[in-house]
């Protein structure tokens, strides 16, 4: 019996903390990451702002809360696709385009977990969320090395190097007042990704190949 009392509270502090959580994106999404305070969060997710304060003693928890359950949501999204792909290299471009095609769709809230000025605290914050995606890329580099599709490289530096080319090169059609339609969002996800794939060493006739073979699933396509 003491077995699933606490088994009891401990799904129901899960589901509390997944309701602060949403509440917290519904808000970045609405008002952008500066938004996401402790009393409006309490608000938004019905429950006392003593008790988020519980959870998340401080706004920077709370926000870094929501960075790395973004970025873990994202990164599997990447996983997904790159592990429904034929080849390490459709892989490679599956996951690129995934990444990218995923924050054009979801512009507000990519834009305030990626980019949007707040303070310092919350940069220090994006760097894990950053080291995260870019150990997901370094992983379908080396399959891709491994397989003969690529030149040997430092995967490391690679894998870093095309985190922030992605990330920067996102930031323009993420800002607000840089909003495309659906057209611009699949031209910008293919020349990001051409652009990785050639800085990795695969040929231009190969790296456009990729990317009009790659299918993105229906919910990824921006």
């Amino acid at each position: 019996m003491a077995y699933r009392r606490t088994e009891r509270v401990l799904q129901r502090l899960a589901a509390r903390h997944e309701a602060i959580i949403a509440a917290a994106q519904a808000i970045a999404m609405e008002s952008g990451l500066g938004a996401v305070q402790i009393v409006p969060v309490a608000e938004r997710a019905g429950i006392a702002a003593g008790t988020v304060y519980r959870y998340f003693p401080a706004k920077t928890d709370l926000v870094g809360a929501l960075i790395r359950a973004v970025s873990e949501r994202e990164i599997a999204a990447v996983r997904r696709a790159a592990d429904a792909a034929p080849g390490p290299l459709s892989a490679l471009a599956a996951a690129l385009m995934t990444f990218a095609a995923r924050a054009l769709r979801q512009r507000r809230l990519a834009w305030a977990v990626i980019a949007e000025p707040v303070d310092a605290a919350v940069d220090a914050l994006r760097l894990a969320a950053r080291r995260g995606l870019a150990a997901e890329i370094e992983a379908r580099v080396r399959d891709a090395i491994a397989g003969g599709h690529l030149p040997e490289q430092d995967t490391g530096l690679a894998a870093a190097a095309l985190t922030g080319m992605l990330l920067e090169g996102l930031i323009g059609p993420l800002a607000p007042a840089g909003e495309a339609g659906a057209g611009k969002s699949r031209e910008a996800v293919q020349t990001l990704t051409l652009l990785a794939l050639r800085a990795l060493g695969v040929v231009d006739a190969r790296a456009r190949g990729l990317v009009v073979q790659t299918a993105l699933p229906a919910e990824d396509a921006a």
